[in-house]
């Protein structure tokens, strides 16, 4: 049975497990901000119906410049896209025809992408007897010989995030062997954004960082992202994309967006709050967790009841992000999204009572 590979979209898990749809439905396979999107997205929408009769901006202005800002980079080292998806299908095509590192379990659409160029794949396991921490000697060994390097930061599905020193060894000993490092932060501001590897990207012109708006902003319908990298690497980017890739709207509610350090703040907040909750009921419940520092926590249930948990609350409810396309991780483990306290409550509640019943 082949489970769809990304979170969200619950009425397709159903369809192919062949479990009817209940009437109450809490998908905590995806990973956006419970909040929604910040109060002043709300606000100019009736304003943004103007833009639609307008062609965008070809470059995604405002937003290009304001992530310009926001990261204090040059805008010549700045691309915007139609969301992370889009983005890393471009930045792929840096690497047709040669070999990539990927290292799972991670992201399903590094390889997905990387394929589709005809990219050799590498796969170094990070395991789980170790925290799934980065495998340093593993992941350089293969460096020597590949052009590229992917590494998600903070990891999805994980949420672990590598250790600021041996990520900078990775990254200096890349410039060492011509191996890139592409950085995936799609979720680094739910956590810190001076762990950011943006303000270092001059110094580092083999490093290219990618980042996502869905997450954080709660807009995963409008699609928007950007990476950022040295003016060479965006320029070819840039060369590969089509024209107004990126809608007048999507351009407007970024650079709005940038502006909510408040709202950040709260998310972050929020967020770490209830994941150590979680955590928490989910050890006291014999469950393993990761070490996450984000929006969402991994956590494996004991004697290989894997599929009956899932298959349970699926039944009553409550949609889970399955681990059956996560190497490494091989069905055994659950990635949860933090939602809103009324629906953690009620994970919680369900979980409890199949916990007590099993």
């Amino acid at each position: 049975m082949q489970l769809p590979e990304h979170g969200a979209n619950p009425h397709h898990v159903y369809a192919t497990v062949g479990i009817d749809l209940p009437a109450r439905v809490l998908d905590f396979s995806e990973n956006v901000n419970p909040a929604g999107p910040p109060q002043a997205v709300r606000e100019m929408w009736p304003e943004l119906l103007a833009d639609i009769g307008a062609y965008p901006d070809p470059a995604g202005e405002p937003f290009l410049a304001e992530v310009a800002n926001f990261h204090e980079v040059a805008k010549s080292s700045v691309f915007v896209g139609n969301g992370a998806a889009e983005l890393l299908a471009l930045v792929a095509e840096r690497y047709r025809g040669k070999r990539a590192i990927v290292v799972h379990p991670t992201f399903s659409e590094y390889e997905a992408t990387l394929t589709a160029k005809q990219v050799e794949i590498v796969r170094v396991v990070a395991v789980e007897t170790d925290g799934f921490k980065l495998p340093l000697r593993e992941v350089k060994q293969a460096m020597s010989s590949a052009a590229v390097l992917y590494l998600c930061t903070p990891n999805n599905p994980t949420g672990v995030i590598p250790e600021r020193d041996v990520l900078h060894d990775i990254i200096l000993y890349g410039a060492e062997v011509g191996c890139d490092i592409v950085l995936d932060e799609a979720f680094i501001d739910f956590v810190d954004e001076t762990l950011s590897f943006i303000p270092a990207i001059t110094e580092h012109p083999h490093v290219i960082v990618v980042r996502s708006m869905t997450k954080m902003y709660a807009i995963p319908g409008i699609r928007l992202g950007y990476v950022v990298a040295s003016p060479t690497v965006i320029a070819g980017i840039k060369g590969l994309a089509p024209h107004w890739n990126v809608n007048g709207i999507a351009a407007r509610i970024g650079a709005v967006c940038l502006a909510e350090e408040s709202f950040r703040q709260q998310a972050i907040q929020y967020s770490n709050q209830q994941r150590e909750q979680l955590t928490a009921f989910l050890k006291a419940n014999n469950c393993i967790v990761t070490d996450s520092v984000t929006n969402f926590l991994s956590f494996k249930v004991g004697q290989d009841a894997a599929n009956e948990l899932y298959r349970d609350l699926l039944a009553r409810g409550i949609v889970l992000r399955h681990s059956e396309n996560f190497r490494g991780m091989d069905g055994k483990w659950f990635r949860i999204g933090m939602k809103n306290e009324a629906e953690m409550a009620v994970l919680t509640e369900e979980m409890r009572r199949w916990f007590s019943e099993n």
